[in-house]
């Protein structure tokens, strides 16, 4: 009923209460949010969102050890490692860089072919980030490990993960042969033997020495420098046989 002076002409102004939002009528940031297709939301499918993932792994599990790869990719991932690719640590560890294991692989398997798929989530210990990582080679399984990696701050994040993922792409290629070498003590001892060499060497930076490893082939890096032969306790080629003297590393690889 119109109150008594009221303008009927008047036109009551519309409700600003807001519709009910539909589905239909999400917002547009939700419609085009992108599905993490490891952990996709509940409802992709069906209720679990681990359903989507265990399904997946059960397709690329159907293969797994029931034949060995062909000829061909064996033949390339077991080829003894070329002796000129392989490193060592100051501290005496032998290794092949990261970058070669992924040459072999992108031969054996063809780039695309291969790849690398997060388990877990980062998980942070002190300083030491991890992760867990699984290899698929041409649909299939093959090995599943932990990369690890240490950082002194908060900047150094985006490169440990990094460097977790490059450490657990190592681990799993261990499953294919590639470079067993260098966790063969025999072949170890052997090649520190012949083309590794301990030496004392000094920080420039601060003059501090110790007894460092490098090839017989290369020279010691900044900020380090090779005392001259004679210096009290330095050691001549082929060292002691496990790095440095008191130091219990063999040069395994983990």
């Amino acid at each position: 009923m119109a109150l008594p002076g009221a303008n009927s002409n008047v036109v009551p102004p519309p409700d600003s209460t807001p519709a009910a939002t539909t589905d239909i009528a999400k917002p547009l940031v939700e419609v085009l949010k992108p599905i993490d297709p490891l952990f996709p939301p509940a409802g992709l499918f069906g209720e679990n969102p681990r359903e989507y993932q265990s399904f997946e792994e059960s397709k690329a599990m159907e293969n797994f050890t029931r034949e060995p790869f062909s000829r061909e990719i064996t033949d390339v991932l077991l080829a003894p490692i070329n002796e000129s690719d392989i490193e060592i640590k100051p501290d005496g560890m032998l290794y092949l860089p990261e970058i070669k294991y992924r040459r072999i692989l992108n031969r054996a398997f063809g780039p695309g072919g291969w790849g690398l798929v997060p388990k877990s989530m980062h998980t942070v210990v002190n300083t030491t980030l991890t992760r867990e990582y699984a290899l698929y080679c041409h649909g299939r399984f093959v090995a599943q490990a932990r990369g690890e990696q240490d950082y002194f701050s908060d900047a150094g994040i985006p490169t440990a993960t990094e460097g977790a993922k490059s450490n657990a792409l190592v681990r799993c290629c261990k499953d294919l042969g590639i470079a067993s070498e260098l966790w063969d003590p025999n072949f170890i001892r052997e090649f520190k033997e012949r083309m590794c060499v301990s030496k004392f060497a000094k920080n420039v930076a601060t003059a501090y020495k110790k007894i460092l490893w490098r090839r017989v082939d290369r020279k010691f890096e900044y900020p380090y420098v090779e005392e001259p032969e004679g210096t009290p306790g330095g050691q001549q080629q082929g060292g002691p046989p496990y790095g440095n003297p008191g130091y219990a590393n063999p040069g395994y690889r983990r």
